[in-house]
């Protein structure tokens, strides 16, 4: 499928920018081969999900989810956080939104573990860089972890840790439904796949080059020695590594795929992808102004 970009990747560097030096030939060869996949593959996929999106308005989301029984409740939340558009600029009027609607709080939870972790941008560079097998395993891993969690959560009965910020402001707010034409819809996927471009590229190009960096340069048996499978505390210790540093799934995985070729277990690399894009600091602190800092903990 992407033999023709190969041989884009191949021709630019040996012929156009006529690089003789074999360990920086292929580092270019790589980063211009994946930059170029990456954004083929993200212009498509968030089109054709953000044009299904066009039928799901938050109003009617939160009306069917507050309909729910708790376990179809978390589950149906969890899979619409892939669906859904979430940061941490976000996570106040989505968090809002839901308690207004009268979804109870653990679906709520199910969702907002859901959105970071799983989202279309995960998703394409997951099958481009891994296939689908590892994507799939990713997907129903971050699923199972939302939907165990909101349920967590929401035995714990912690509506007493929100903020008076939430309470204040529980108000359903009743919005028009406007109908829109089958033109709209493409114009505004085709627009907003474009601003999503936009806003990511920078994390895309950072990231495709310091993966290009690590695969060219980086001794093989370096990460196999620290982060391999049979180190026990691989995966907690690359975890807590990540809370800090924050990045989207357009940064981390592309940088992963060559953790991973370079030795590091697969299990500890999706290990340290989720908490980069879903325990990021930036992200609690948003939070704070809807929860007190004993839920942001428990969250």
């Amino acid at each position: 499928m992407f033999y023709p970009l190969q041989l884009l990747a191949e021709w630019l560097t040996y012929s156009v920018f006529n690089i003789k030096e074999e360990r920086l030939a292929e580092v270019v060869n790589f980063f211009i081969f994946d930059v170029i996949k990456i954004t083929i593959l993200l212009l498509v996929i968030i089109f054709v999900i953000s044009f299904l999106r066009t039928y799901l308005p938050p109003q009617k989301v939160r009306s069917f989810l507050a309909k729910r029984n708790k376990l179809t409740g978390h589950i149906l939340a969890s899979l619409l956080g892939i669906v859904t558009p979430f940061c941490s600029c976000s996570a106040v009027p989505l968090f809002l939104g839901f308690v207004e609607a009268g979804v109870p709080l653990g679906a709520t939870f199910s969702f907002l573990v859901a959105s970071p972790l799983i989202n279309e941008v995960a998703l394409v560079l997951l099958i481009s860089l891994f296939g689908w097998k590892v994507a799939l395993l990713y997907v129903i891993s971050g699923l199972l972890i939302s939907i165990f969690s909101g349920l967590i959560i929401g035995r714990l009965k912690v509506e007493g840790l929100l903020t008076d910020f939430v309470n204040k402001n529980k108000k359903v707010k009743k919005t028009p439904s406007l109908e829109i034409t089958f033109q709209d819809r493409l114009l505004y996927s085709r627009s907003y796949a474009f601003n999503i471009l936009k806003k990511i590229w920078p994390y895309i190009l950072i990231g495709v080059g310091l993966g290009a960096s690590l695969h060219g340069y980086v001794p093989v048996n370096f990460l196999a020695q620290y982060a391999g499978a049979n180190n026990w505390y691989s995966v907690p210790l690359v975890t807590l590594l990540g809370i800090p540093l924050y990045s989207n799934a357009a940064g981390v995985i592309p940088l992963i795929s060559v953790l991973t070729e370079k030795g590091m277990a697969l299990g500890t690399a999706l290990a340290f992808m989720m908490a980069v894009t879903a325990l990021s600091l930036p992200e609690f602190m948003i939070l704070k102004k809807i929860m007190k800092v004993k839920l942001i903990i428990i969250f």
